[in-house]
């Protein structure tokens, strides 16, 4: 089938739809381009086909790999109708200027809606009676429950999921408290919700604690025993997140003790599983990963991503790119070599910061100061966010997720650079840092930090610490580096007076053990110390 052509001779673009998405995706995408569905395609046929597509949409089936992408010869983008783009290989379709987008976030509030349903449900025993009421038993007695009006709900991770949990929960009438080092106080403050900054605080206040955090290896296993422990007396677990978050056996055997008095759990470590040591404990409800399972979740990831197809194919804005959107040529050019100083000095601070993330100033000199430097902006705000978010943060969705979590943040520019053609100076709180980049690579170099000068390349794992200049402090890190088989590749002083407060940064060649670093921020005369994994 040849290409249609549009009033103007120019080809229409042609999109090929993989998997079944909603009706409404694909009525707005054959409103403006060509449309085929290719829900029957086995690979030959596409691996055949994809040269004839300016874009694919695809679920979860289709592997939009590699030897794919090396096939697609006119692919402009893909879009994924899901919140993950685990089948398609993102690198290769950046290397081939492809834009990849999802659904990110369709599926938030169905999600959110199943944690409430697990927390009334849990509440008031609703499966167990109605197991026992079509079994034939009528036992009114046996299955009394607790209202939760009143009550308070400590909500651990407030991102897009646990602030509509959150919403809700008041509108039950609930008590709800909120943790989340990474979300700004006024976030809280503007929903209402306590924040509390310690979770021993909030497991001892709390009658259900809802679970709303990614998988990391910081918060895999957190429900374990002496989490449980923590809690309050009869307090509900509820998990919609994710499984490897808790401990099955430890929160089994707390049911079991009396200490927990149920809970709500949606997901679990192996899935699909159909055994568990939770399986028949009372008080405990269990759903088979139902979180997303709406009619509206499925249809809205449908509809979303063809507005993101949509978007890449008439040059709009893909607000759900998970890689970096393309940028005019003349542009890219001046701008484009800074990006990666841009992403680490973002990481980098927010590492000084020590997730602490507030109001941030990025400060442009010389001719960088002269163009529109948004693309840089959100470059860095996608590096400072790298951490501290569960969805892929990229140049396009990185300030309207740094929005959503409170964070503030602004542009100050000037024609003349100090010492260098260009500098860039990002400015959070208490800590600074200034960079520029070297050498017909550009290659990332920080100039400053804290507000005194330093020159060191940055790799791809750095160490920074503040300490009182006196004599010996530079070995003694040496030292205790060396202790940990870390070898230091370079590394770079600056003081600002003999005995006043100095900065050493360096470059490692290897990750350093955290206590390692406890030990160096421990020695006579030193502030703090931080070691960073940049990536570069």
């Amino acid at each position: 089938m040849s290409p249609a052509s549009g009033g103007d001779g120019a080809a229409t673009p042609r999109v090929l739809i993989c998997e079944k998405i909603a009706k409404t995706g694909v009525e707005l995408l054959e409103g403006q381009f060509d449309v085929d569905l290719g829900l029957d395609w086995d690979r030959e046929r596409l691996e055949a086909e994809v040269a004839n597509y300016d874009a694919l949409i695809v679920r979860s089936a289709t592997k939009v790999d590699a030897p794919l992408i090396g096939l697609a010869s006119r692919l402009q983008v893909v879009g994924r109708a899901g919140t993950g783009v685990d089948n398609v290989d993102v690198d290769a379709a950046t290397k081939r200027g492809i834009v990849v987008c999802n659904a990110a976030g369709s599926n938030a509030l169905s999600a959110a809606e199943h944690a409430v349903a697990l927390l009334l449900a849990q509440a008031r025993n609703v499966p167990q009676a109605y197991a026992s009421l079509v079994d034939g038993r009528w036992e009114r007695s046996r299955f009394g429950g607790i209202e939760v009006t009143g009550k308070t709900v400590g909500v651990v991770g407030f991102g897009r999921i646990g602030q509509l949990v959150a919403e809700r929960a008041k509108g039950l009438g609930m008590r709800v408290l909120g943790f989340d080092p990474f979300i700004a106080d006024a976030r809280f403050t503007e929903l209402g919700v306590e924040r509390i900054a310690e979770l021993p605080e909030l497991y001892g206040q709390s009658d259900f604690v809802s679970l709303h955090v990614a998988s990391t290896p910081e918060t895999r296993g957190m429900i374990d025993a002496d989490a449980l422990a923590q809690m309050k007396p009869g307090a509900r677990l509820i998990n919609a997140a994710r499984g490897d978050l808790v401990d099955e056996n430890a929160l089994a055997e707390a049911i079991e003790s009396g200490h927990i008095g149920g809970a709500g759990i949606d997901v679990f470590r192996e899935e699909p599983t159909t055994e568990s040591v939770l399986f028949g404990l009372p008080g405990v409800v269990v759903t088979p990963h139902l979180g997303a399972s709406t009619s509206e979740a499925q249809d809205r990831a449908g509809t979303v991503v063809a507005e993101q197809v949509a978007a890449a194919l008439t040059g709009g804005v893909v607000s759900l790119a998970v890689n970096a959107p393309a940028v005019a040529p003349e542009q890219l050019e001046v701008l484009g070599p800074f990006l990666p100083l841009v992403r680490q000095m973002g990481a980098l601070v927010a590492a000084l910061a020590e997730g602490q993330l507030g109001a941030l100033e990025i400060s442009y000199e010389g001719e960088l100061a002269q163009l529109d430097t948004r693309l840089l902006t959100a470059g860095c705000l996608a590096g400072l966010l790298r951490d501290y978010v569960t969805s892929p943060v990229n140049l396009v969705n990185a300030g309207s997720l740094a929005s959503e979590r409170g964070i503030e943040w602004a542009e100050t520019s000037r024609k003349q650079a100090r010492d260098y053609t260009n500098r860039i100076t990002v400015r959070m709180g208490d800590v600074s840092l200034s960079g520029t980049t070297v050498g017909t690579t550009s290659r990332p170099r920080l100039v400053s930090a804290f507000g005194q000068e330093i020159d060191i390349e940055l790799g791809p794992h750095m160490g920074i610490f503040r300490y009182q200049d006196i004599p010996g402090q530079i070995g003694r890190i040496g030292t205790l580096l060396g202790e940990a088989d870390v070898n230091i590749a370079s590394a770079a002083v600056s003081r600002g007076s003999a005995g006043g407060r100095a900065i050493m940064a360096v470059t490692v060649d290897s990750q350093v053990p955290a206590d390692q670093a406890d030990r160096i921020a421990a020695l006579e005369g030193f502030e703090a110390a931080w070691f960073v994994s940049l990536g570069v």
